[in-house]
């Protein structure tokens, strides 16, 4: 029964490339072409192949009906989550996670540092679009109109010296973001905090959502901050790849595996 799934879900890529005959299939398997008959029409009979007038077969409309709903039904913060956890408890530093939604950069998710100056963001809340890390790792990933039309119609609050002064600066910083995959916010909306973010990437390699690293120049230097952005994206890429359905195992799955 296990050999029969292998090859029926064999298929599925070999038609991804693009249409092919009953011959090409079972050249491709290695069968013989009434075991390929037999394992198009069961796939066939759940819509996630499609026979064509020209007797070739494709990839079925229930099959990418599936795929858009899995996509649309995952929780990022809750598939986040656990990562987020366990790299608070090695740094201890305040972890964000936040999306693109409305207009809007909204946090979703955020451990707390277990230094006793914290901050005071919360879930739910929006961010300073212009000068927040995740803001521009989000908003980076836009198409460019999309982007330049975002730019164009917010304000630029001078929040400190180090805020994002005007659209045609806004627009140049997202372009250095979205080339070397993260940003940094270094007292752009508080002087005494500095942030560090990494993006969430899903299926498509589309950015989903972004986590970042937050702390107070009074625990940690933006020098020392900057020190932890290769774990910042380890984390974030492991969240993807989880996210994206790569099979790289929950956190708590990595610890069972050498219990």
């Amino acid at each position: 029964m296990s050999q029969t799934v292998d090859r029926a879900l064999s298929i599925l890529p070999l038609l991804a490339q693009g249409p092919a005959d009953l011959g090409q299939v079972a050249e491709r398997l290695g069968v013989h072409k009434s075991t390929a008959l037999r394992l198009l029409r069961t796939l066939h009979e759940h819509g996630l192949v499609h026979r064509q007038q020209d007797q070739r077969y494709r990839l079925g409309a229930r099959l990418f009906a599936l795929a858009q709903e899995a996509v649309e039904n995952l929780d990022v913060r809750e598939i986040a989550h656990p990562y987020l956890v366990a790299l608070n408890e090695e740094i201890g530093h305040t972890v964000h996670l936040a999306v693109y939604e409305e207009g809007e950069v909204v946090y979703i998710d955020k451990v707390e540092s277990r230094y006793p100056v914290r901050m005071y963001s919360r879930i739910g809340k929006p961010v300073a679009i212009t000068v927040a890390a995740v803001a521009k790792l989000l908003l980076a990933d836009l198409p460019e109109p999309e982007r330049r039309a975002v730019a164009a119609r917010l304000d630029y609050p001078p929040y400190t010296p180090r805020s994002t002064p005007n659209a045609v600066a806004f627009l140049a910083e997202l372009a250095t973001v979205r080339e070397q995959g993260w940003a940094t916010d270094l007292g752009g909306h508080e002087e005494s905090i500095n942030c560090v973010a990494a993006p969430v990437r899903g299926p498509g390699g589309r950015v989903v959502a972004a986590m970042s690293v937050s702390a107070p120049n009074v625990v940690v230097t933006a020098e020392e901050l900057l020190g932890l952005l290769p774990l910042v994206r380890r984390t974030a890429e492991a969240v993807s790849r989880e996210y994206s359905g790569s099979g790289t195992p929950h956190p708590q799955e990595q610890e069972d595996e050498f219990v």
